[in-house]
């Protein structure tokens, strides 16, 4: 397993300690996964928060007519996951799904609440990392009720750069709330323009 991405992020928001440094790698399970794969499967208990050490996962939620409503994405350096079936201890709604070959490292449940009782470096990192995604699906929430679908793409792409080579366009477009469709003539308008 290679620790260098998730030991930069942590130190993004904290300063672990060579202990502290040691006990979060000692409970991260290294897991390769393969464009496709289902990571975890919806109405399973929510075992694990998923860091992204390599390629890119989608976490997604399936309606009852079938349709696959894209959370969130998730590439290197960013966790995927139930972040609230992960604490509750609830079963997850929500698959996670490869969209390339990769790595995640696992860190089990269990291990969460071991860490934020062991140090208030954990309890400050997880605290600001829940916060940020809190504002982001806050003002996800606030731009798909008061933007227009271009706009949202030109922020979707502006947050996620590098994945429009990786990353197939219903899933994007499900992820802006529009059709592959509709998002084919917004990148068509937009190409013409540049």
């Amino acid at each position: 397993m290679v620790s260098d991405l998730i030991l930069s992020n942590f130190s993004e928001h904290v300063q672990l300690n060579e202990t502290e440094k040691e006990q979060l790698l000692s409970v991260l399970i290294a897991r390769p996964f393969k464009r496709g794969e289902l990571l975890v499967k919806g109405g399973d208990p929510a075992k694990y928060m998923l860091f992204a050490n390599a390629g890119y996962m989608m976490t997604y939620y399936t309606d009852s007519n079938g349709s696959d409503h894209v959370i969130s994405f998730a590439g290197a350096g960013w966790w995927a996951s139930d972040i609230y079936g992960s604490v509750s201890q609830q079963t997850t709604p929500y698959h996670t799904k490869a969209l390339t070959d990769g790595e995640a490292l696992l860190l089990p449940r269990l291990s969460i609440a071991h860490l934020l009782q062991s140090s208030a470096s954990f309890e400050r990192y997880f605290r600001i990392v829940f916060q940020k995604g809190m504002l982001r699906q806050q003002r996800r929430y606030i731009e798909a009720c008061s933007t227009s679908a271009e706009e949202r793409y030109r922020s979707f792409i502006a947050a996620y750069p590098d994945i429009l080579a990786e990353v197939q366009q219903k899933y994007i477009a499900s992820y802006l709330g529009i059709t592959p469709e509709f998002l084919s003539k917004i990148r068509g308008k937009l190409a013409r323009t540049a």
